[in-house]
């Protein structure tokens, strides 16, 4: 069967999630936050191992126009549920409303519950309650400007829990956000990669990660795993297939550096669980003390943006040290994500390239510093 899809993505980042499908083999359409393709059920399983940028995949189960509460409870009562849940599916509802007549999440999502009841029970012959002793199929009813969008979770877990973080630090930075800004760089696994703030070690993961081709979801599992109409076979040949691409003799010259020795600890517990222990070095070192003898490098990082008092100075100040560091080094390209506004001035260079980019719900720019290939 060919289902309709839907990636979700930060704000700013369905581009990349949308070029990645592609890269799976498959035709898009990009909206706000979300990435549609179509596919049968190999799709569901190689788009949550793949997609390294997408928060979550989800089955499009219907969409249809509500103002009031009737219409939303005939049109979710009307969709075939019976094709997607069995008899004993646990279904919990969670819901969002914006800009619409309907604009009581909580009522939404019980009116959404009890139609898919109703049209179960009709459909399995049941009198009595359902169980919801079985498989967990998460469904979301999503309402934007009276339009509704019923649809399932396949990942269950966000994409980007990845299974590799054992520890993370005070501020972490998301799996699926760091390889975007990998990807951005169009950094390739030819030339060193240096992280001086690397905290837990996330970035330098994620570019070993894209480095050797490995399939970001290859060592977790998804809720759709356990679904009646998926086969495990279809898991067991796209993870074969993923490792198969995986290019695992590919060399990396990757280092994360960290001035807190417990960040560098917690960074290499996290390399070993991904199984880059080999090929990561990680050192606690200040970033001004950045030294290489390596041609046509690229840094890229994710500095301390500071909120208390003394803070933004010390951070200005490390960064100020390290763009004079860098300018030794004009072959080198640095990209750097941050909330100040004035870090070219701090840095003391204008930035080739800056991409307005949210990291969580703090607004950032991701600063490009192209260097000169040599």
């Amino acid at each position: 069967m060919t289902y309709k899809l839907l990636a979700t993505a930060a704000m700013g980042l369905e581009g990349i999630v949308a070029d990645e499908l592609k890269d799976l083999g498959f035709e898009t359409q990009t909206d706000n936050g979300k990435v549609f393709f179509e596919g049968d059920e190999e799709a569901i399983a190689k788009a949550n191992i793949w997609l390294r940028v997408a928060d979550r995949v989800k089955l499009v189960v219907g969409e249809f126009p509500a103002k009031t509460f009737d219409q939303l409870f005939e049109g979710t009562k009307a969709l075939p549920w019976e094709k997607y849940l069995p008899v004993d599916a646990n279904f919990p509802v969670s819901g969002k409303s914006v800009k619409s007549t309907l604009y009581s999440v909580p009522d939404c999502q019980s009116i959404v519950k009890k139609a898919i009841v109703e049209r179960l029970k009709s459909a399995y012959k049941r009198m009595s309650y359902l169980d919801e002793s079985g498989a967990r199929y998460k469904i979301e009813v999503s309402i934007l400007k009276d339009r509704v969008l019923l649809t399932m979770d396949t990942s269950g877990v966000g994409l980007h829990k990845r299974g590799y973080r054992t520890t993370q630090g005070d501020a972490p930075l998301k799996e699926t956000l760091a390889a975007a800004l990998v990807k951005i760089s169009k950094w390739s696994p030819s030339r060193p990669f240096v992280d001086p703030f690397c905290g837990s070690g996330t970035l330098c993961i994620e570019a070993a990660m894209i480095g050797q081709n490995i399939a970001p979801g290859y060592n977790r599992e998804f809720d759709a795993e356990h679904w009646s109409w998926i086969k495990p076979a279809v898991w067991e040949k796209i993870r074969d297939e993923a490792d198969t691409q995986a290019d695992y003799d590919q060399e990396l010259t990757i280092l994360g550096t960290d001035i807190d020795h417990r960040m560098i600890e917690i960074a290499n517990s996290n390399a070993l669980e991904a199984g880059f222990a080999d090929i990561i070095t990680f050192k606690q070192m200040q970033a001004a003390d950045f030294t290489t003898r390596l041609d046509n490098g690229v840094v890229i990082s994710n500095p301390p943006y500071g909120e208390r008092i003394g803070e933004v100075e010390e951070i200005e100040k490390t960064l100020s040290q390290f763009g004079y560091v860098m300018s030794k080094y004009p072959s080198w390209s640095v990209y750097l994500l941050s909330s100040m506004e004035n870090l070219e001035t701090v840095y003391g260079k204008k930035a080739t390239k800056k991409r307005k980019l949210f990291n969580g719900f703090i607004r950032t720019d991701y600063y490009q510093f192209w260097g000169q290939r040599v």
